[in-house]
This record gives C-alpha cells, sequence and structure tokens, in this order.
C-alpha cells in the first residue's frame, strides 16, 4: 500500500472528527460588529489550538485593529508546516466568520448547533467557511498522523472579516504580510465551488451596484395631473435599462452565465398610503460585467438612458454608484495551482476539473490584485446564508483528499 493510499484511507475514516470539529466550530459563534457580533475570538482561539498540535513550524496571529470588536482588534491566524521542497507553498485560506441565521422560524433546528442528518451536517457555517477549513486541516492531519512528511510547504490562513468587506481580514493581511506569499506559490480558496467539485474558479466579474433616484412631485391620487409619479418614471428608467444588455453584449464562454448582467433588484418604500401619488423612488440594478467592460462605461451608459428618460418624462433621475469592484486580473487556466488542482480532482473523483469565471465575488480578488494567482475551489452544495445551511459530510472527505494529493503532489 503506497504512503498516499495509507492517508486516504485515513481520511475516508474521518467521520467521527468532522462532525465533531464542526460542531465545536458552529458553537463558537464568530459575528463580526457590522453583523451584530463581537469578533472571531472564541472560534479563531479554538483553531488556532487544533493548528498548535499539528506542530506548525510558525504560527501567528495578526490583529486587525477594530475598536468595536472585543479587545480592539479582529484576529488573523497563520500556520506555516516545512516541506521537502523549499517551494512553492500551497496556501490554503479559509475564513473564521459567519452571517447571522437570519429568521430562526426558517430553522429546523438551533443555527449554533450542529444536527447530522445522514451525510449532513446542519448549522450555521459548516459550508461557509467551515468546510474549507476542516477539509484542508484534515488533510494536513492525516498526512502528519501517518508519519509521512510534507513533500510542498503548507500554509493554512484563517482570515476575519470576509462577510463585511474584508477590510480587517485578507486585505489587512496583505497590505501588512504581503512578503509571505510568492506568483510561484499554489494558493486555494475554498470559498465556493459546485456539487461535482470539478468547477475552478479562475476569474470574476466587476461588481458594480447603482443607485437610481427619481425625483417628481408629490399629490393627491385623485388629481394625479398636479403631480410628477416618480414610480410611472422609475417603471420607465427600469425597462429603459434593458437596453444595456444590447449594448454590452460581448460574450465568454470561461464565465457562467456567459454575458454581463443587469438585473433591477432592491426598491426602497417611498409613501406610506395608496391615495398619494409619490414624489420620490429609488431602485438599484445589481450589474455583474465581463472584465472586457471597463465600469466606467456602465455608469456612462447608465446615466445617459437615465437623462433620456428625465427629458421624457419631466422627471429627475440621479444616477449614483451604490459599490463597484472592477474585476481583478483573472488567474491563468495554466497556473500551476490550477493544473495541480486538476490533477488531483482527477486523481481523486475521475471528473475533469473546469477552469471557469463566475459572477459573484470572493476574496481570490484580493490575492490577483497584489499578482498572486489564486483558484476558487470546493465540492459543495452551495447553501452558503440559507436556513438549514448544511454540508455534505462526504463532500469534505473528497475535499480533504484532494488536499492531501495537491500537499504531496503525488496521486494515490
Amino acid at each position: 500500500m503506497s504512503d498516499l493510499k495509507t492517508v486516504l484511507d485515513h481520511i475516508e475514516g474521518s467521520r467521527d472528527e468532522i462532525i465533531q470539529v464542526q460542531g465545536e466550530l458552529t458553537g463558537r459563534v464568530a459575528l463580526g460588529p457590522d453583523n451584530g457580533g463581537s469578533g472571531e475570538h472564541e472560534k479563531t482561539a479554538y483553531i488556532r489550538g487544533l493548528l498548535e498540535a499539528l506542530g506548525p513550524d510558525r504560527i501567528q496571529e495578526i490583529h486587525a485593529p477594530d475598536e468595536r470588536a472585543d479587545g480592539g482588534y479582529r484576529p488573523n491566524l497563520i500556520a506555516m508546516w516545512k516541506g521537502k521542497q523549499e517551494s512553492p507553498t500551497v496556501w490554503v485560506l479559509s475564513h473564521s466568520d459567519v452571517v447571522p441565521p437570519g429568521d430562526l422560524s426558517l430553522w429546523d433546528s438551533d443555527p449554533y448547533t450542529v444536527k447530522v442528518e445522514g451525510d449532513r451536517i446542519v448549522g450555521r457555517g459548516v459550508e461557509d467557511n467551515q468546510h474549507g477549513f476542516v477539509s484542508s486541516y484534515l488533510a494536513l492531519k492525516c498526512i502528519l498522523d501517518s508519519g509521512q512528511d510534507l513533500e510542498r510547504p503548507v500554509g493554512l490562513v484563517v482570515v476575519a472579516d470576509e462577510e463585511t468587506g474584508s477590510r480587517y481580514g485578507l486585505a489587512y493581511v496583505l497590505a501588512h504580510y504581503r512578503e509571505l506569499f510568492s506568483p510561484r506559490d499554489l494558493i486555494i480558496v475554498p470559498d465556493a465551488g459546485n456539487e461535482d467539485g470539478a468547477m475552478i474558479e479562475v476569474a470574476e466579474k466587476s461588481m458594480l451596484w447603482l443607485r437610481f433616484t427619481v425625483t417628481g412631485r408629490q399629490c393627491h391620487a385623485s388629481t394625479p395631473d398636479k403631480g410628477k409619479n416618480s414610480l410611472s418614471g422609475a417603471a420607465r428608467a427600469i425597462l429603459a435599462l434593458e437596453q444595456l444588455a444590447d449594448r454590452f453584449d460581448l460574450s465568454d464562454p470561461l464565465f457562467s452565465p456567459p454575458r454581463s448582467t443587469f438585473a433591477p433588484t432592491k426598491k426602497e418604500a417611498n409613501v406610506p398610503n395608496i391615495n398619494t401619488i409619490p414624489g420620490k423612488d429609488v431602485f438599484y440594478m445589481d450589474c455583474r460585467v465581463l472584465p472586457q467592460y471597463p465600469v466606467a462605461q456602465i455608469i456612462s451608459a447608465s446615466r445617459e438612458i437615465a437623462g433620456r428618460v428625465a427629458e421624457q418624462t419631466g422627471l429627475q433621475v440621479d444616477v449614483d454608484v451604490a459599490q463597484c469592484q472592477e474585476a481583478a486580473p483573472p488567474t491563468s487556466v495554466e497556473a500551476l495551482v490550477v493544473t495541480e488542482l486538476a490533477k488531483a480532482i482527477k486523481a481523486v473523483t475521475g471528473r475533469e476539473g473546469r477552469p471557469m469565471g463566475i459572477g459573484g465575488g470572493t476574496v481570490a480578488a484580493f490575492f490577483r490584485e497584489h499578482g498572486l494567482p489564486a483558484a476558487v475551489w470546493s465540492t459543495c452544495p452551495d447553501t452558503a446564508h440559507q436556513p438549514n445551511e448544511f454540508c455534505r459530510i462526504s463532500d469534505v472527505i473528497t475535499d480533504a483528499k484532494i488536499f492531501a494529493c495537491v500537499y504531496q503532489g503525488r496521486r494515490p
């Protein structure tokens, strides 16, 4: 029996350990101040204990100052193990914070106490992002517990604040400890994926949120000619903005969907009663834009369309940027992290790894902006942020096997 086969067999028998660690993590509620919590301290301390037990060559907490949090900081954790090879290092980055459970009536159990249902573990955070941490940790633990040496250096990073912008998480780590990472390294972010585990995310669209404020004149609904109906103007603007899809119609098969998308979403409340013509309406549009288009072009076109609606209706239509994040440079499909992940996925599952782009945003963008190729990958049912969030134990086991192959640079 090969050394790697011994490790994979050890991982296969780790069901009880996965449940136990997931339970401990879930019970240590890690909500940032923006989500009504005090930070990720208790959860990070527990994770530190797990990693210290594996004898890292370096372990360090990086405190990002945040006066709203316990102790005035947000905890980020880095642990490193040397390998037989000097480089490249395999880095796996997970995040400790979670989102609130939301409406508790929609949960079938306590969100912060795991419930096991066959192959499923249910609880807030079990997928987002404890799955990623547990699988990457388990792979390392099983290699070391088997008495084997690591072939490649391995670094595990657990950051705070991913759910609310990463200012106190990865952005802070890269601003102050950029020298830890090299463009030669294999950087994996197990914070998104698909159910068959074959998608390797290498690119993201630009994200643009636009706010449209339509201003008219309020009046009694029985005399509508005395006013200017902002709701009618908002409706006309929403329909006119469908032109964006025709104007920015490039297609890129790397992405799913392969085109830019322009979706009207939130609408703020206007008048509280039915018999009043509203004088002000505010709505928003979520734009996910292919990297081929500068975001400034979308903003300019939106203002042009809004201006035409204003001219036609006699209303005022203002366009503001609510949030904007330009797409980071993509990770090459030929980058070592992509090719090594694809080989490991093939070896463990028999599936062909597929480099793809997505419309969502992940913290991998921070790495890419620093010239560090990163791949986002995991096997997951995509239940993040939902009531009754769950992960599959079998998926955690599969991902741990894939991590083990990448750590060792070998196939079973």
